[in-house]
């Protein structure tokens, strides 16, 4: 089984949410990615996204596109990304991890290559944020026979026509991304989320996560009470970017995690 299935139905049946840890892979080097990566699979992260850098990130925000230039800036690529998961899993670690990838970057490696080379290293989904589903013809299968989830993006515009044709593309979970509330979220809209998260959920039979610019456990909570994952970046990147030791970053992120796993327990 996926290790993103496997994740979500241990989550389920534990009556818990999840929590999805985004960084850019090589900020500031690959050595340590991996070390944040193991802090973070030991402070209780369900799913780790490693963002690809690239030298285009137009889709991204301030944040992110100054991370993709550390990482391009320490020389990583995407093979050394891929070398550097195939090394977690021989060392045991067996948090599920995500490619955070655009598309151009997958296509100059070569498809087939890049999905034979990410199974083979232990990668367990895909979100290419740039590829319509309707253009993944030569994509998806490959992903699919690999064993390796393609992963979607829905935003608060896309209208339910749209979530049925990424629903039928989609496996592992939809990305909801929504773009309200980045500064700080009032009751209101924790409740359009709800509305939104809901209505997805009348279409795709798969879980949704939810990113929101959270950057606090009050938060991740709230939105928690409605996501069957909440996906934290920026706030986590930040802390990379002013030099923190993985430490002392999974330290930052913990409570968030404990905010989101215990909220079935005091909502």
């Amino acid at each position: 089984m996926n290790r993103i299935d496997a994740k979500f139905a241990a989550l389920r049946a534990a009556g818990q949410k999840g929590f999805v840890a985004y960084i850019c892979a090589g900020d500031p080097n690959l050595k340590t990615t991996a070390a944040l990566a193991r802090a973070f699979e030991r402070v209780g992260v369900d799913v780790l996204e490693l963002g690809i850098p690239f030298s285009d990130p137009l889709a991204d925000g301030v944040v992110n596109q100054l991370a993709a230039e550390r990482a391009l800036a320490s020389g990583t690529t995407l093979p050394g990304v891929v070398r550097m998961v195939a090394g977690l899993r021989r060392d045991g670690c067996q948090i599920p991890i995500v490619f955070y990838a655009y598309f151009n970057v997958l296509l100059r490696h070569g498809l087939k290559k890049f999905a034979r080379e990410a199974a083979a290293a232990g990668v367990d989904g895909v979100l290419a944020l740039d590829l319509p589903p309707e253009e993944a013809t030569g994509y998806e299968p490959l992903l699919q026979q690999a064993g390796i989830h393609p992963i979607y993006l829905v935003a608060p515009t896309t209208p339910p026509a749209r979530i049925r044709q990424i629903a039928r593309h989609a496996a592992g979970f939809i990305y909801y991304v929504s773009r309200e509330g980045v500064t700080g979220m009032q009751p209101k809209v924790a409740a359009a989320i709800g509305a939104r998260v809901a209505r997805i959920r009348k279409i795709a039979r798969l879980p949704v996560a939810v990113g929101f610019g959270v950057s606090n456990p009050q938060q991740a909570r709230q939105v928690a009470a409605s996501a069957d994952a909440v996906v934290v970046g920026s706030a986590i990147v930040n802390q990379i970017a002013q030099g923190k030791s993985p430490a002392a970053v999974a330290r930052f992120v913990a409570p968030m995690v404990n905010a989101v796993k215990s909220w079935s327990a005091v909502a």
